[in-house]
């Protein structure tokens, strides 16, 4: 949930996640449709809380959740549900930027969204106290770092990796871009794009999405278990049920 990049390609996108978690949390379930009120959603389930921080809808609709805002934050529970179950409570809605700004966030732990609804590209933030709405190109590459791991100099450096990245690979396409996410940085693991601190903090999984011509490939990849699962949708055809929502 903390290393984002969006890439725009012909008639489409590539959106990848790096999730950075603590080693002892539960394994997440892998990718599977679930039937909500507005339709199926694609996503894999956190282990510990039931959330999710990626997903993807039958609509065509995408999001990423990061852990924090713009700045760290202090640590302060209680809070009143995981950020990865209010994720989906945005997300099972026709226009996720519109459920953002309606539901009530107080008691939640700050947060950042990367939505793409339609042509929209959105960036949503929940600092504790008030949300923000940034409308971004969506022509347009973004990196994403979560502030609540990585200091301002070490974001700017690896926004350098990114425009780095993209100047050196003017075709893009799933392998190159997982190569960024798995490989980028200077040596540092505790702050390399696939980063790990003591094996206590670390990449545990890496999810990537290419959506084209309203077809969408979901490749997720265990890091810890060397596996990859793919999910393929067709947005013009219905989905059919796998698990209903509780």
């Amino acid at each position: 949930m903390c290393t984002v990049t969006y890439i725009p390609n012909n008639n489409g996108f590539f959106l990848t996640s790096n999730r950075d978690e603590k080693q002892v949390r539960l394994k997440a379930l892998y990718p599977q449709w679930v039937r909500y009120a507005s339709g199926m959603i694609l996503f894999p389930k956190d282990g510990n809380a039931g959330g999710t921080w990626m997903a993807l809808h039958e609509n065509g609709n995408a999001m990423v959740l990061l852990n924090g805002a713009s700045t760290n934050h202090t640590y302060n529970p209680p809070y009143r549900k995981s950020r990865g179950l209010i994720f989906l409570d945005i997300f099972d809605h026709p226009n996720p930027v519109a459920a953002f700004e309606q539901i009530h966030l107080q008691g939640i732990e700050p947060f950042t969204l990367v939505i793409r609804e339609k042509h929209l590209l959105a960036d949503v933030k929940w600092d504790g106290y008030e949300k923000t709405i940034a409308e971004l190109d969506p022509q347009q590459p973004f990196i994403w770092s979560s502030a609540t791991l990585y200091a301002d100099d070490i974001i700017k450096k690896r926004q350098h990796w990114f425009q780095q990245f993209i100047s050196n690979h003017k075709v893009v396409h799933t392998d190159n871009i997982l190569n960024f996410h798995r490989f980028a940085g200077d040596g540092d693991l505790a702050n390399d794009v696939l980063m790990n601190r003591e094996n206590e903090y670390l990449t545990v999984s890496i999810t990537s999405l290419e959506q084209k011509n309203n077809i969408s490939k979901l490749l997720y990849v265990d890091l810890l278990s060397n596996e990859t699962v793919v999910q393929e949708a067709n947005h013009t055809m219905p989905v059919s049920v796998v698990h209903e929502s509780a």
